[in-house]
């Protein structure tokens, strides 16, 4: 059974060229940017078209990666990392309005485009890098969650008074 997720909000959408900690354990990270995008293209079981994880292998359960808003700000409270962007944590899709690990292992649609949540994105080392000291164990159980995208369509960021980054103005 398909969920129709309708109190979650898109707040903000990146992609990134190139992996900057995926396979860089025990090196320094990699210099690609979070690019933060108003849309995305989903092509279903590719991923997002230019992101880094576009066709990088058949059936990969990260086509897609959303991540709460509401925990990003919670981690950023606690470790007084104040400033940062949510494109931080390398995850495509920032959300608001959703509990993210009610959506591992259902089929789950948003904007039209169909999708089914894999797992939960395990927060690594590396946060504790990019956001704070003490992110990667804030983040343990609530990381964001990986999908695989289904059906072929857009996301759009939605519109926020004030502009796309008034949400995290605190």
């Amino acid at each position: 059974m398909n969920h129709l997720v309708k109190e979650v909000k898109i707040r903000q959408i990146y992609i990134s060229p190139g992996h900057n900690y995926f396979g860089h354990h025990g090196q320094a990270p990699g210099q690609n940017t979070s690019v933060e995008v108003p849309e995305v293209e989903c092509v279903a079981g590719r991923g997002i078209k230019g992101d880094r994880f576009f066709d990088f292998k058949e059936n990969y359960k990260g086509q897609i990666t959303f991540f709460s808003v509401e925990v990003f700000n919670e981690v950023c409270q606690r470790t007084g990392a104040f400033g940062k962007s949510p494109g931080v944590a390398r995850r495509n899709v920032v959300t608001s309005g959703v509990d993210l690990n009610d959506l591992v292992g259902k089929q789950f649609e948003i904007q039209g485009v169909l999708f089914e949540g894999l797992g939960e994105c395990h927060p690594c080392h590396w946060m504790n890098e990019a956001i704070a000291p003490d992110a990667e164990k804030l983040l343990q159980g609530r990381g964001g969650l990986r999908a695989r995208i289904l059906t072929d369509g857009w996301l759009r960021v939605d519109f926020l008074p004030g502009g796309f980054r008034s949400w995290f103005s605190q």
